[in-house]
């Protein structure tokens, strides 16, 4: 299986790094290809900019949609001085709305998002590593989410979406599973009675099963400043066991 493995974590002698290679080790064991993507490492920029905008744009949308843009108007807006302003409309032309936003898909949709996407698109299955932090992923994953799994990617909207209706999301992704593995500061029985559930909605089902992942998986590592090294070496080798059994 081609497996994509997202890392989050800004230390390469952290234990979470630890468990990425036990990880790892065990997927190839098994026979899998693993690529993994260390987002500290390639310095990928998790925070949404206007560059991202032609992502989050649908040419199918709705009329009434497609007018509240307003997207030629806001185009020249943004054009400062007339020189600008006339090198814009020979760029825009004549087109309509949905023409313009070809447009801009074609020609203006981050390389490095391409590149992630292109990475997922390969890949049979997603697993995930990184801490819990504030209750999910840190930003740096959470960015990459947001990013990465983008309108006309990851999910479309029907009429209704677009409208308001979250039963309107269409599902684009087609992975047989996401594995998450997290390690956490607290242990199990905090996140059992408290966290799991806000979790599970917030990221396992909106963020993988809502865009079509078809099975999601979670395996937290918790307490792990708190418990002896031989829990911490029964971590690691559960980690391994994950890679091997996936």
């Amino acid at each position: 299986m081609k497996v994509l493995t997202v890392f989050a974590h800004p230390g390469t002698a952290s234990f979470c790094h630890a468990v990425l290679e036990r990880f790892d080790s065990g997927l190839r064991a098994a026979g899998h290809v693993n690529d993994i993507v260390d987002l500290y490492a390639i310095g990928f920029d998790p925070v949404i900019r206007d560059r991202d905008s032609p992502n989050w744009m649908d040419a199918g949308a709705p009329a009434e949609v497609l007018e509240k843009m307003r997207l030629r108007e806001r185009l020249l807006e943004s054009a400062r001085g007339p020189l600008a302003r006339f090198g814009m409309r020979r760029f825009l032309g004549q087109r309509d709305t949905p023409g313009i936003i070809r447009l801009l898909q074609e020609r203006y949709r981050p390389k490095d998002v391409r590149v992630q996407q292109a990475k997922v698109a390969r890949a049979e299955a997603l697993a995930f590593i990184a801490p819990v932090y504030f209750v999910g992923f840190p930003a740096m994953l959470k960015g990459w989410v947001e990013r990465v799994f983008t309108l006309g990617f990851a999910f479309g909207l029907t009429p209704e979406g677009w409208r308001g209706d979250v039963r309107g999301r269409v599902p684009l992704l087609r992975h047989q599973k996401a594995l998450i593995i997290q390690t956490s500061l607290f242990d199990k029985r905090t996140y059992q009675a408290v966290l799991a559930d806000a979790m599970k909605v917030l990221v396992d089902e909106y963020c993988f099963r809502f865009p079509g992942v078809q099975k999601v998986e979670r395996c937290s590592f918790h307490a792990i400043y708190g418990v002896d090294d031989a829990t911490r070496h029964g971590y690691l080798e559960e980690a391994y066991q994950l890679g091997r059994a996936f």
